[in-house]
């Protein structure tokens, strides 16, 4: 690519910022939460394999810290479920809708 170049001007790139304007403008992307639920998992058995290693944690508390990762990534699952799903209602309530929500945009009562 040279200076005379935009980015959109290259063969095969594809603008998808204006599918969904708000979400990819703003440089955010929908989170797999399957991906958040399993990165988390891992990072928590990292961390608690670097306990370990470093002896810091031994006996009896091993015990109650194998458990925390998987309890952790659920807890994450479900704040990205719920926040994804918060997202995608706010999204399909647009519009115009009547005073009694029977009254359409001409303001004409429809069958």
């Amino acid at each position: 690519m040279n200076d005379d170049t935009t980015p959109m001007e290259q063969p095969g790139r594809v603008d998808t910022a204006g599918e969904r304007p708000g979400l990819l403008a703003e440089g955010r992307h929908p989170v797999s939460i399957g991906h958040l639920v399993m990165g988390v998992a891992f990072a928590g058995m990292t961390l608690v394999w670097a306990l370990l290693a470093g002896d810091v944690v031994a006996g009896d508390d091993v015990r109650w810290l194998m458990p925390v990762p998987w309890v952790l990534a659920g807890i994450a699952g479900l704040v990205g479920l719920v926040v994804a799903d918060r997202r995608r209602a706010v999204s399909r309530r647009t519009g115009w809708v009547g005073p009694s929500g029977l009254a359409g945009p001409s303001g004409t009562m429809e069958p």
